[in-house]
């Protein structure tokens, strides 16, 4: 379906569906805003809406298998919550012999036992959950409602969004994958914290919208991703599983790092990902791009008198750049408050020979296909998820070390260092469950 952007290149979904909807048949409600006195769920109003608003937006969702009310109390004790979760699971085995594709969680308020919650249902037990305050599910807002199954359909493997042609440039090639990276640092005064590296790759070509991700923490303050080639590595073995064939060509996005770190960038991290491929005699051909949105860098409209931010899809690439080097900046989101921030991206290495015309309106192009809203947003996709995916990674490390803290009082000397924090956190942390992997649980 063809859909209409206006001037500000946004959209909305009034009478628009998405482009795949996966149907739902085995989900549940966990409200935890039951015994709330000031806004408890109206469940007989939500449900009915949210059921009717994924209808229509081609998402075909069944009642819920079972509404299960409970307490926010639960939150600020780790193994009653993990009781909980584990009983939703083994209730819906019971009822239709499967697993829940997702659990719909009513919060009646932002609670920091949220990463307790994403702790366990992803890495232990293995549920899809979407959360939602029972403030604004009370007000079932059509754009609301829009939203959510926006987000449950990315989630469980739908497809909302795919450009109306191919992507620039790579669209008459064989398979193309495009890999994001970041790395999540803890905060200024945290010296034993380990930073958490993220990898995400597309898994479907020529759409390139839906995408599997690897996490890994690593030395606390290193930017150098460890494992770096081996996660590529891994998103690369799924790609091959899933379509049966080998991506040819791999653009790589990598966010985070200054021009002072751009050598280890090229020296380190591209000769690992390089050293990985080689092991299984795998040679693509690869592009790798910095984006950076840490900078000073403002664009004005060329007209004194004019107000607002400049368009979308506004590109400077002369005068402000590099005098030799190959970099640009890109406005490709509106603006509606503020300045809007150009996204300066660096390209490091091009083994594909992209011109700067093709390359400029390839990440344009692709700021459309971001899964959770209806608009370009700022940063070229594949950047955007790995730091959702990173942060995710901290929010898994504050859930470990804060069930470590409450529930044992050892002695241990603060003074370990950061490799061990990180090696003893990898070995609780268990990874992913296997049935989230390579889906987009972090949407």
């Amino acid at each position: 379906m063809k859909i209409h952007v206006d001037e500000r290149c946004q959209w909305n979904l009034v009478r628009k569906g998405v482009v795949e909807g996966k149907p739902i048949d085995r989900w549940a409600v966990l409200d935890f805003s039951s015994d709330d006195r000031y806004c408890p769920l109206n469940a007989n109003n939500f449900i009915p809406k949210l059921i009717d608003r994924c209808l229509k937006l081609g998402i075909r969702m069944e009642e819920p298998l079972f509404y299960n009310p409970t307490s926010m109390r639960l939150f600020s004790n780790v193994d009653k919550l993990r009781e909980l979760l584990e009983t939703v699971n083994d209730q819906a085995y019971k009822i239709c012999k499967g697993r829940l594709q997702f659990l719909l969680c009513v919060m009646s308020k932002k609670d920091p036992g949220y990463k307790y919650l994403k702790w366990i249902s992803e890495t232990k037990v293995g549920i899809v959950t979407q959360c939602c305050l029972s403030l604004s599910a009370n007000k079932v807002n059509d754009q609301y409602l829009a939203n959510l199954g926006l987000k449950i359909n990315a989630k469980l493997g739908g497809s909302n969004a795919e450009l109306g042609d191919r992507l620039p440039y790579f669209g008459d090639q064989n398979h193309v994958m495009f890999i994001g990276a970041d790395v999540n640092h803890p905060a200024a005064r945290n010296i034993t914290s380990p930073s958490i590296a993220a990898v995400v790759g597309t898994t479907n070509w020529p759409a390139a919208n839906r995408y599997a991700a690897r996490v890994r923490p690593q030395v606390h303050r290193r930017e150098n991703i460890v494992n770096f080639g081996d996660m590529c590595l891994e998103l690369v073995e799924f790609y091959s599983r899933l379509n049966k064939v080998k991506p040819e060509k791999i653009v790589i996005f990598r966010d985070g790092v200054s021009e002072g770190q751009f050598d280890m960038v090229l020296n380190d991290e591209l000769m690992d990902i390089k050293m990985a491929f080689r092991s299984i005699n795998y040679t693509p051909t690869i592009t790798l791009i910095v984006a950076q949105k840490r900078h000073h860098t403002r664009l004005f409209l060329a007209d004194r008198g004019a107000i607002g931010n400049v368009s979308p899809g506004t590109v400077v690439d002369t005068k402000i750049v590099h005098p030799f080097e190959y970099d640009f900046y890109i406005c490709s989101h509106f603006g509606s408050l503020g300045t809007s921030k150009p996204t300066h991206y660096h390209v490091l290495w091009d083994e594909h020979g992209l011109g700067s015309d093709q390359l400029q309106k390839l990440i344009y192009d692709m700021c459309f296909t971001f899964a959770r809203c209806t608009k370009p947003v700022s940063l070229v996709p594949p950047v955007y998820y790995a730091d959702l995916v990173a942060y995710r990674g901290r929010l898994y490390y504050e859930a470990v070390e804060g069930q470590s803290s409450s529930s044992s009082s050892s002695s241990s000397s603060k003074t370990s260092s950061s490799l061990s924090v990180a090696a003893s956190f990898e070995e609780r942390f268990c990874m992913l469950h296997e049935d989230l992997e390579n889906i987009m649980y972090f949407v």
